[in-house]
């Protein structure tokens, strides 16, 4: 992908004549296990499978569907992702945060990231949504790395010092008032942290891990869009519990917690513009 940004363009006009709506106002990516919350957000206008798009790999993580809905929350016109691409698939910075880039040459200007996330913070509980205050990005990669950005586009030297919002937080915290935040911290994975690690996170202020989301903000930021982030507890992490780690075990607490997620969605959605 020599030109990521006129790659996601062509996308976003390749999702424009397949939905048949020319602009779309908010994007959601969800998170392993998380596609059943979709149905909850609303019934699909238009469903394109990413391969008709351009520039998406097919998925090779249980848990994420390679599609993308068009649906109608409230007012607001939502693109909704069944799943993401991972660096630890093997991509690219510039391939994990297409779909970013896509939602925000579609009209998008808010971005809702959703994961599944390790609790790292003391009285987190597997099932458990918890809005992201901030995140610590221990990948080692930065989608604004390498070229520039074509003419016309933000610097690269992007500012995270706001990476996730606080008015869409006090957004989502007034229509669930019983949500905590915390920090989230993301590793590349795809193995789980050894219990050392962990305690280097909390350490460093982390409440949460996980494998995603990190650069899909500084994609999103860099570009102007504002950020609401969203984590699902499903499980605890490495050292916390006797249970061994299992992806398995995360799809299916998010599948488990999928109408609950959808349904706060749903509730939040149509407030966030």
């Amino acid at each position: 992908m020599t030109d990521p940004y006129t790659a996601a363009a062509a996308s976003a006009t390749r999702l424009a004549a397949l939905t048949g709506r020319d602009s779309h106002d908010i994007a959601v990516v969800l998170g392993s296990g998380w596609a059943p919350a979709a149905d909850a957000i609303g019934p699909p206008e238009a469903v394109v499978p990413l391969a008709e798009l351009g520039g998406f790999p097919e998925p090779t993580v249980p848990g994420h569907v390679p599609a993308v809905r068009s649906v109608r929350a409230g007012s607001r016109r939502v693109l909704v992702f069944l799943g993401r691409a991972h660096l630890y698939e093997g991509h690219e910075p510039g391939t994990v945060v297409h779909g970013v880039r896509t939602a925000i040459a579609a009209g998008c200007r808010v971005i809702v990231l959703t994961n599944a996330a390790g609790g790292i913070r003391r009285g987190l509980q597997p099932g458990q949504p918890v809005l992201i205050s901030d995140h610590v990005n221990l990948t080692g990669q930065s989608p604004v790395a390498g070229v520039p950005p074509p003419d016309g586009y933000p610097s690269r030297f992007t500012d995270l010092s706001q990476a996730y919002s606080a008015n869409l937080r006090a957004v989502a915290r007034a229509a669930d008032p019983s949500l905590e935040e915390g920090v989230y911290a993301a590793l590349v994975g795809p193995h789980y942290e050894t219990p050392a690690e962990i305690r280097m996170l909390a350490a460093a202020g982390a409440d949460l891990v996980g494998m995603s989301t990190a650069l899909e903000t500084i994609a999103a930021r860099h570009l102007g869009a504002e950020v609401l982030g969203l984590s699902l507890v499903t499980n605890l992490a490495a050292g916390l519990s006797d249970q061994p780690l299992d992806h398995a075990e995360v799809v299916a607490a998010g599948q488990s917690a999928a109408q609950r997620m959808g349904s706060l969605l749903a509730e939040i959605l149509p407030r966030l513009l």
